[in-house]
């Protein structure tokens, strides 16, 4: 995973509806993520977005599916951790969900955000959950950034 930040961008999120999907596996991990993601979507005064739960990163995709189905969002983010173990399971995870997040994303013309930090070990996850890479925070911007390009080529003018 790359340590390079995008450049910052000016956005106003004021009108925009936002969703997240947050697993519970790994909570403290992904409840830093959500923070910082918040942060992030308040500071752009976009309204409080909606917020669910589910049991892991493997769950997401189906969550992030359906909220996608209820036309209600402008944009969704998913947002996982996944460490590696002793076994392969870890890319397993990490390539079945975000090839569904991306299917859910062009199927329901909808931004989906996938905000699933895929790292080698606890230290790496860390560091960009909590620490100085802020995931979190740029997954919220991208998020808002594609509600906005959404709007712009969806909206009649």
């Amino acid at each position: 995973m790359s340590q390079d930040n995008p450049t910052s961008q000016i956005i106003d999120g004021s009108g925009l509806h936002i969703a997240i999907v947050a697993a519970r596996f790994n909570q403290s991990l992904v409840d830093a993520l959500l923070q910082r993601a918040l942060a992030a979507i308040e500071s752009a005064g976009t309204p409080a977005p909606q917020i669910e739960r589910v049991p892991g990163s493997n769950e997401l995709p189906g969550a992030v599916a359906l909220l996608a189905q209820s036309g209600r969002f402008d944009a969704i983010i998913a947002l996982g951790v996944v460490v590696a173990g002793a076994t392969n399971h870890h890319n397993v995870i990490a390539d079945s969900c975000a090839y569904a997040l991306h299917q859910v994303s062009t199927q329901n013309r909808i931004p989906v955000i996938n905000g699933i930090i895929v790292a080698n070990n606890r230290e790496e996850a860390e560091e960009r959950t909590r620490g100085a890479i802020d995931r979190g925070h740029e997954f919220a911007i991208a998020a808002l950034e594609m509600a906005q390009f959404k709007k712009q080529w969806t909206t009649n003018p």
